[in-house]
C-alpha cells in the first residue's frame, strides 16, 4: 500500500489510474481506521483516541513527494502520510490504540503514547545509527502543540551544513544535503509562539523545510476568529513571502479536497526545498473534521448544522472519489466494491490485533489463577484468597493491572505464613515485574555500551612551567581540539559567533570553522534547542548554547517535552546527542545570578545536568560527552570566565566523569557536598574551620544528574557521622534533591550522629550588586557558623557556642 514517488507529468494514463486508485485506497482505509478506532474507544477498548480523519488527501500528497532520506516532524493527525510511506499497517494502528508494549506489534511508540504518535526507527538496537539516507524517516511526536515545530528547524538545517560545510561525515546520514525536513501543524497551533519563532529563524536561515499547515478552522471547539487575525494564517504571513531582491519563504494555498492541485503544490514545494534550500509554506485550506477534535466529546456540540453540512459536501475523501468517476479514473462500482473490501481488511485487522494483545495477559491470568488456587488450599484465608481468584475469573479481557493486583493483594492474606505456595506465588511476582516494569520504564538514559557513564576519567595534566590563564582560555583551546577531531561538531547560539560568546570561551574559532560551524543565532531559546535536536537527530553534533541559566526558561518546554523524553518515547529507537551549554549560579542580580537547578532536576529527567566547578571540569565534561551520544546540559560557572587556571597540556583527551564526585579536601568532622561556584567558598571556610579544629571533608557532586553512582558520599558520612548540602538554589531546590539521594538512595541516613542541614539561597531571585549576592546568596559566614553550630551542638564543651 506504499506509495512509490514518481512525477505525474512522466507516467501514463494507465499508470497515472494505477497510481490514484492506490491513493484512494490508502485514504479510505485511513479513515475507515479512525472510524473503528472511535468505535473501539467509546467500548473501552481503548483509552482515548485523536485520529487523522479528514485530513487524508493533502497528506497522500505530501507523502508522493517525500523521499528517501527525508525527515517528517508533525503530529498526531498525520496517520495518512505514515500509512502511504509504508510505516503505518493497519494493525500497527489499532496496536497503537491498545497501547500494546511489544514493539515489534506497535512500532511507534511500544504502547508509552497514545495513538496518533508516530516515527520511524533511526538507530539499532545497539545504539548504532541505521542508514537515515537509505529510508523515509519520521521524528517521533509529541503531543504540545507546536512542539514539533523547533526541531523541524533543526532537521532541515542539518542538509545545509552538509551541503555547505567541507569535511562533515555525510555517509548514512544525508546526500550531500538534498533532503528536506517535511513539517505538519493544525491551524489552530499556528498561534503558538513556538510556531511563529521557527517560521521566523527558517526565513533567516534559509533551509530546506516545507510545513503543510492542516486548516478546518477549528482548535478543538475554538473557531479561527479566536485564533488567527483575520481567520487566515497565510494571509497574516504574506509579508515572508520571498520576491527578487529578499530571501523568505514560497507561500502556497491549496484546498485541502483537490487532489490534482494538492499532487502539483507538494510536487513544487518540494523541488524547491530540495533544490533551492527555501523554506515552503504550504497551507491546506477547506479541510474537514468529521469525527471532531478527538473521542473526548463530539463536534456537533459547537459547530452549526450550517457547518456540518458544509464539511459532509466538502470530505476530501468524498471529493477524490467524485473526481475519479468525473474523470474515468474508476466507475462506482468499482470504488463500491473497493471500500467494501477495505472495511473487511481493516475490521479483520483490528480483531488480530486485539487478539495480539489480550493473548499475553490471558495466559498471565491463567497462571495466577492456578497460583491462587494453591495458595488458598494451603492457607487459613481460603475464603479471601479463593475471592481474589474468582473476581480475576471474572475478568474475561484482562490488562496486565488486573493480574499483578490479584497476585499482590493475596499476599496480604498470608502475612505470617510459610509455604511452598507463597513462595511460589512470590516468585511469580517477581519474575513478572522483571519482564514488566522494562516495558513502561526502559531507555530514559542510554542502555548500550556507549553510556556516558562508562567513560573513565582522564584527568589534566601539565607541563612543569604551564601557564595560569583564564579559565575561558582553557575553554577556548579545548573547543578548538573538539572541533578540529570532530567533523560534525558546530556550535551556535546568541552572540556565539561573531564575538565568540560573550565570555570569550569561543574566541577566533568563527574565523577559523567557519560561520556555519561556529554561529550566530537570533534572541529565541527555543528554536535555538530545537535546531540542536533536529541536527542530532541527523548525525551532527551539536552544541546549543543559551546565554544564561536563566534564559534556559524560554526553551524549558522544548528541553522537558521534547529532548529528554526522546529516547525513552521512542522506546530506545531514536536518540538526539545534543549539548547544551550555559553558564550560571552567581553573577549580577535578578535575572543573571539564576541557580534554579532543582527545577531543571524533576524537569530534564533523560538529559545529564553537569555542574563544573572550573572550566578545565568542564572541559572535560565536553570531551566527555562528545565520545557518547546522549544529551547534557552543561552549567558552567558564570563568574569563572576571568579566574586563573593552570592550562592543561592534553587538552581535547582529559575527561569528567560523569555520575562521580570528587572530594576535595579530606576530614573526619563533617561532610559538605555542593557544587559549581559555591565550591570556591566552601573550599575557603574549610580551611578557617581548621582554625577552631573543625576538619571538613570537602565533596563535589559535579553531576547532578545522576548523583554519585558509586555511592561515595556514604562512604564519606561513615567517617564524619555528619552531613550538610550547600547550594544556590532555593530551599527546597537542589539541596532537597541530594538529600534524599545521600539519605534515602545511599542509605546515609544510618550513619549519622546529628540531623542533617542544608543551606541555601534565599526564596526570592537573587538581588543585584554584591550586597544583593551576599543577602540572597551563602556566603562563607553563613556556612562557618552552620557548621560550628553543629559541631556545637555535637560537643559544646569543645566547642563553646559562638
Amino acid at each position: 500500500m506504499e506509495i512509490k514517488t514518481e512525477s505525474h507529468k512522466d507516467i501514463s494514463f494507465e499508470n497515472f489510474k494505477s497510481q490514484v486508485l492506490n491513493d484512494y485506497r490508502i485514504a479510505v482505509t485511513s479513515r475507515e481506521c479512525s472510524l473503528l478506532g472511535r468505535r473501539e474507544v467509546l467500548t473501552g477498548k481503548a483509552k482515548f483516541g485523536i485520529f487523522g480523519d479528514g485530513k487524508e488527501v493533502p497528506q497522500l500528497a505530501m507523502a508522493r513527494a517525500f523521499k528517501n532520506g527525508d525527515f517528517r516532524s508533525g503530529y498526531y493527525r498525520d496517520q495518512t502520510f505514515m500509512m502511504a510511506i509504508g510505516e503505518l499497517k493497519i494493525k500497527h494502528f489499532f496496536a497503537g490504540l491498545y497501547a500494546h508494549t511489544d514493539a515489534e506489534k506497535e512500532p511507534m511508540s511500544a504502547g508509552r503514547q497514545m495513538g496518533g504518535h508516530f516515527q520511524t526507527p533511526f538507530i539499532n538496537p545497539d545504539g548504532s545509527w541505521r542508514d537515515l539516507t537509505k529510508q523515509k524517516n519520521s521524528s517521533s511526536d509529541i503531543s504540545p502543540t507546536a512542539g514539533q515545530m523547533p526541531r523541524l528547524l533543526g532537521l532541515a538545517q542539518a542538509s545545509k551544513i552538509y551541503r555547505n560545510v567541507e569535511g562533515t561525515q555525510k555517509e548514512g546520514f544525508s546526500n550531500d544535503g538534498n533532503e528536506v525536513a517535511w513539517g505538519t501543524i493544525g491551524n489552530a497551533s499556528t498561534s503558538e509562539g513556538l510556531f511563529f519563532e521557527a517560521f521566523n529563524a527558517a526565513g533567516v536561515m534559509q533551509v530546506p523545510m516545507v510545513i503543510s499547515i492542516w486548516d478546518d478552522e477549528y482548535g478543538i471547539s475554538v473557531h479561527a476568529k479566536h485564533q488567527t487575525t483575520k481567520e487566515n494564517i497565510s494571509e497574516i504571513l504574506k509579508g515572508f513571502q520571498r520576491d527578487k531582491d529578499n530571501n523568505g519563504f514560497e507561500i502556497i494555498k491549496v484546498n485541502g479536497w483537490d487532489y490534482p492541485a494538492l499532487i502539483e503544490a507538494y510536487e513544487k514545494a518540494g523541488k524547491i526545498a530540495r533544490e533551492e534550500h527555501v523554506p515552503v509554506m504550504i497551507h491546506v485550506v477547506e479541510l474537514t473534521q468529521p469525527q471532531g477534535h478527538s473521542t473526548s466529546g463530539s463536534h456537533e456540540r459547537y459547530k452549526s448544522k450550517e457547518r456540518l453540512e458544509w464539511e459532509k459536501e466538502h470530505d476530501c475523501n468524498l471529493k477524490m472519489r467524485q473526481w475519479m468517476i468525473e474523470n474515468n479514473l474508476a466507475t462506482e462500482e468499482e470504488l463500491s466494491n473497493l471500500e467494501k473490501d477495505i472495511k473487511k481488511e481493516v475490521r479483520t485487522a483490528k480483531k488480530e490485533a486485539w487478539t495480539e494483545f489480550l493473548q499475553p495477559m490471558k495466559d498471565d491470568k491463567v497462571q495466577v489463577v492456578a497460583l491462587l488456587d494453591d495458595l488458598a488450599a494451603s492457607s487459613t484465608n481460603k475464603v479471601f484468597i479463593n475471592k481474589i481468584k474468582n473476581d480475576l475469573i471474572a475478568v474475561d479481557e484482562p490488562i496486565k493491572r488486573h493480574v499483578i493486583t490479584a497476585a499482590r493483594k493475596a499476599l496480604k492474606y498470608v502475612v505470617g505464613e510459610e509455604s511452598r505456595e507463597k513462595s511460589a506465588l512470590k516468585q511469580w511476582i517477581d519474575n513478572f515485574y522483571q519482564r514488566t516494569q522494562p516495558d513502561y520504564s526502559s531507555h530514559l538514559y542510554n542502555e548500550t555500551r556507549t553510556n556516558a557513564t562508562n567513560i573513565a576519567e582522564v584527568q589534566a595534566t601539565y607541563d612543569d612551567d604551564a601557564q595560569q590563564v583564564d579559565g575561558r582560555i582553557v575553554l577556548r583551546e579545548n573547543f578548538d581540539k573538539l572541533f578540529a577531531n570532530n567533523p560534525n561538531a558546530l556550535i551556535f547560539g546568541e552572540d556565539s559567533g561573531n564575538i565568540g560568546d560573550v565570555n570569550q570561551g569561543l574566541e577566533g574559532l568563527q574565523d577559523k570553522y567557519g560561520e556555519l560551524r561556529i554561529s550566530d543565532a537570533g534572541i529565541r531559546e527555543a528554536t535555538i534547542i530545537g535546531q540542536g535536536i533536529g541536527m542530532a537527530m541527523r548525525g551532527l553534533r551539536p552544541i546549543a548554547e543559551i546565554q544564561y541559566l536563566d534564559y534556559i526558561h524560554y526553551a524549558l518546554n522544548v528541553l522537558s517535552d521534547d529532548l529528554s523524553t526522546l529516547l525513552y518515547r521512542s522506546a530506545g529507537k531514536q536518540k538526539a546527542p545534543l549539548i547544551v551549554r550555559t553558564r550560571g549560579h552567581r553573577l549580577e542580580g535578578i535575572w543573571h545570578a539564576g541557580s534554579p537547578m532543582g527545577g531543571l532536576i524533576h524537569l530534564l529527567r533523560g538529559m545529564y545536568i553537569l555542574t563544573p566547578r572550573n572550566m578545565t571540569k568542564a572541559a572535560g565534561f565536553y570531551n566527555t560527552l562528545m565520545e557518547s551520544d546522549e544529551p547534557a546540559l552543561v552549567v558552567e560557572c558564570l563568574n569563572g570566565y576571568r579566574l586563573k587556571e593552570k592550562l592543561p597540556n592534553n587538552l581535547g583527551e582529559l575527561r569528567t566523569p560523569i555520575g562521580v564526585v570528587e572530594t576535595l579536601k579530606e576530614g573526619k568532622d563533617i561532610t559538605i557536598v555542593s557544587y559549581g561556584s559555591t565550591l570556591r567558598i566552601v573550599e575557603q571556610v574549610a580551611k578557617e574551620l581548621l582554625e577552631v579544629d573543625i576538619d571538613v571533608e570537602v565533596i563535589d557532586a559535579q553531576t547532578l544528574l545522576p548523583f554519585d553512582i558509586d555511592h561515595n558520599t556514604v562512604k564519606s558520612l561513615k567517617k564524619t557521622n555528619r552531613l550538610l548540602v550547600v547550594d544556590e538554589d532555593v530551599p527546597g531546590g537542589a539541596s532537597a534533591y541530594l538529600m534524599q539521594e545521600i539519605l534515602e538512595n545511599q542509605g546515609g541516613y544510618k550513619y549519622l550522629d546529628s540531623a542533617p542541614q542544608t543551606i541555601t539561597a534565599k526564596e526570592h531571585r537573587p538581588a543585584y550588586a554584591s550586597d544583593g549576592d551576599y543577602f540572597s546568596k551563602p556566603n562563607a559566614e553563613d556556612i562557618f557558623e552552620k557548621v560550628y553550630n553543629i559541631m556545637h551542638e555535637a560537643n559544646p564543651g569543645k566547642y563553646p557556642a559562638l
